[in-house]
């Protein structure tokens, strides 16, 4: 013990010498051979204390090491970043200021873990995005990662999801059993200068690898989203979750029960939060969209409010929900069920006969839907097919499809009137089987009823968002930025590329958008413009500031439609009830102000965190899919290009990676994200092109496929 204290205040002492003799050569680099003779005459030199000195300085970012030798690090110099992914060869990190993201080889992440604080080098890289190098971590988060055990050498060893190409040695203090193949969850307990000197213990098994089912488990953890509610929740849903309550508030709502309204959704949701109804005069026509109305049950602070803040959105994947809501709610009380009394937010527009909008309505409202819709055989009937089953059982509003019809088609036009681009994106449905396995995967089809309420929905969005603004009371809308003048050139040089006429020089306009789109519809270059304009676009988010959304043109736009699965609309359901219920806009500005702030940043947060989760998730289920199907051979299209090589969609959605390595040997250039050139054969591979490949390989436990072609 006497002896480690005496090396801990020796290498203490060669810090502050060290740091001293480099303050004193300024900007000059000295080599290590300089400054170790500067001091090694010192009595008692010992040259372990004095190079594990020097590393610590280093590995804290104080000291930095580059080819000229060793010097003081110049703070003015970094740039503050938080790292945002690592990957096993490398990672990214995000300007705390700009919102830049940087491209960081592992070999200069020191270390650093998703969530850290850090301090960074930029320099221009060999790629289109400019790099950085950590020099300090400012600021470390929780570092919890995944993993998979395996047997290494007879014995266990854990392979990071992410973090480093080697395995790591670990401890197992819960005394947990761990099988080959098992998927776990670790925490750093001491970080090394790398990821792979990094010491962990194993906090969580998942179970096996191989299935999908478990490695959405593990995504799901690791970015804190959990099936789980804490107990004082679910006791509150229950004890708010009183039938009775809805006939103590009818004497003080609007009563809709007489009218012919109803719910349109997928066959197995549970979670109905949107009902619509429909009447028409002879110049105008009148649209209900009646939401359930969640904030009468879930009040500011408590604990249903507390949570539901945390989650900020539902989680869906595969065949699952992750609800934002306890189930008594979501399925439960607020839940649109047909026969059922519900209480209810109400917008009731007025449009013309061009379907302009031209007076609305807010109201606190009781309703009692006719009949839960379903998508499919919505579709049906309003294709005209004949089925006494159907009729039958949507005889209560089957009068109202017509109108239903008439409305969202002048709605449509509308919205192409606007110039608003109609990109199209390749969702996928998986199939999973009894026994959890995804067996399959198809496109999404969407038909005439999906979009009919989609624009439904945009309407009565547009309205809460000037219901706000026209009140000047706090809100959070739904926001979505033109295109960075970076993003843009890239897009003018590619369309330049491929011969496509365009006519903006700056940021272009939706409508500029739009015909671009349209002037290549049907032929082989839609799929890469449409991903190209895509990839051009901001990314949504939710803001107190309303600047528009780009992508729908519309000024005005809030989310208000779902609020048993997205806070922000939760969030906007409160302050309008508090306004409609008497309150002053002076009194919800003092009130809600900084709620309002506070709702808009984690809503936005939490959906890009859901988002990726959502991805990883499908990733695994459909390389579970493809991992039965090893030697197949399928057509495919290219849909994007690296240095490393190119990404194949095939026609049922799933997605795999064709590597260099199983292409000619030679040297490869990737050139505009458009193709893939080999310069020593002349063989190119262009996005947009069809291909014929063998699926190669599918891992589960990451996600990734690997194609070759044939």
């Amino acid at each position: 013990m006497k002896k480690d204290k005496k090396k801990n205040k020796l290498r203490a002492e060669y810090k502050e010498l060290i740091l001293a003799r480099l303050k004193r050569a300024g900007k000059k680099p000295l080599t290590f051979k300089e400054l170790h003779k500067s001091m090694r005459n010192a009595r008692g030199f010992d040259f372990e204390q004095f190079v594990l000195a020097i590393e610590k300085l280093k590995q804290k970012g104080t000291v930095i090491e580059d080819r000229r030798g060793l010097r003081l690090a110049d703070k003015s110099d970094l740039t503050r970043c938080t790292v945002t992914r690592i990957n096993k060869t490398y990672g990214f990190v995000k300007d705390d200021v700009t919102g830049e993201e940087y491209f960081v080889a592992g070999k200069l992440l020191m270390g650093a873990m998703p969530g850290d604080v850090v301090l960074v080098r930029t320099f221009e890289g060999t790629g289109e995005k400019t790099e950085a190098e950590v020099v300090e971590i400012a600021q470390e988060n929780f570092s919890r990662f995944t993993g998979e055990i395996i047997l290494e050498f007879g014995h266990f060893r854990l392979v990071p999801d992410t973090l480093a190409k080697c395995t790591m040695a670990f401890d197992n203090p819960l005394g947990l059993e761990l099988h080959e193949h098992d998927k776990v969850m670790a925490v750093v307990t001491e970080r090394g200068r790398r990821h792979s000197e990094h010491r962990c213990e194993i906090t969580a098994a998942f179970g096996s690898s191989l299935r999908a089912a478990v490695c959405a488990l593990s995504v799901l953890e690791l970015n804190g989203i959990t099936p789980v509610f804490p107990h004082e929740v679910i006791a509150e849903a229950r004890r708010v979750s009183d039938y009775r309550r809805i006939y103590d508030e009818i004497p003080h709502r609007l009563d809709l029960r007489d009218k012919p309204i109803f719910t349109i959704d997928g066959a197995d949701t549970k979670d109905i939060d949107d009902a619509v109804s429909f009447s028409k005069t002879k110049d105008s026509y009148e649209l209900g969209v009646h939401i359930a109305d969640v904030s009468h049950y879930v009040t500011p602070k408590s604990a249903l409010d507390n949570e539901a803040f945390e989650r900020g959105t539902s989680v869906y994947y595969a065949n699952r929900v992750i609800p934002m809501l306890p189930p008594e709610l979501s399925n439960g009380i607020c839940s649109l069920n047909p026969g059922e009394d519900r209480l209810a937010f109400s917008c009731l527009i007025k449009l013309d006969k061009n379907a302009e909008i031209k007076d609305f309505k807010f109201a606190k409202s009781v309703i009692r839907s006719r009949v839960k819709g379903v998508y499919s055989e919505i579709n049906r009937l309003l294709a005209g097919e004949e089925d006494a089953q159907l009729n039958e059982k949507y005889s209560d509003v089957i009068s109202e499809l017509p109108v239903m019809k008439e409305l969202a088609e002048k709605l449509y036009k509308k919205r192409v009137a606007r110039g608003a681009p109609e990109l199209e994106t390749q969702e996928g449905v998986l199939i999973i089987n009894e026994e959890d396995i995804c067996v399959g995967a198809m496109p999404y089809q969407r038909g005439a009823s999906q979009e009919m309420i989609e624009d439904f929905m945009l309407t009565a969005n547009e309205c809460a968002a000037r219901f706000g603004l026209e009140k000047g009371i706090p809100f959070v809308y739904r926001v979505h930025e033109p295109p960075s003048e970076e993003k843009t050139e890239t897009l003018k040089q590619v369309l330049a590329r491929l011969n496509i006429p365009f006519d903006f020089s700056g940021s272009p306009k939706p409508a500029q958008l739009s015909k671009i789109l349209d002037s290549v519809k049907d032929t082989e270059l839609a799929p890469i413009i449409n991903n190209l304009v895509l990839r051009s676009m901001s990314k949504a988010k939710y803001s107190t500031d309303p600047i528009g959304h780009y992508g729908l043109v519309l000024q005005d736009y809030a989310h208000f439609t779902s609020p048993i699965r997205r806070y922000p609309d939760l969030t906007i359901h409160r302050i309008m009830s508090e306004l409609l219920s008497g309150a002053s806009a002076e009194e919800c500005n003092r009130k809600y102000q900084k709620f309002a702030y506070a709702s808009a940043d984690q809503s936005t947060q939490t959906e890009l965190k859901a988002m990726q989760a959502e991805r990883s998730c499908e990733d695994c289920y459909k390389a579970e899919y493809l991992k039965s199907h090893i030697g197949e051979e399928r057509e495919g299209v290219i849909n994007s290009v690296m240095e490393f090589g190119f990404f194949v969609t095939m026609p049922d959605t799933c997605e795999g990676m064709v590597s260099v390595h199983s292409l000619p040997e030679g040297a490869y250039v990737c050139e505009d994200m458009l193709s893939l050139r080999n310069l020593t054969t002349g063989d190119i591979w262009k996005v947009g092109e069809k291909i014929k490949v063998k699926i190669e390989s599918a891992e589960v436990n990451s996600g990734n496929v690997d194609l070759v072609p044939v």
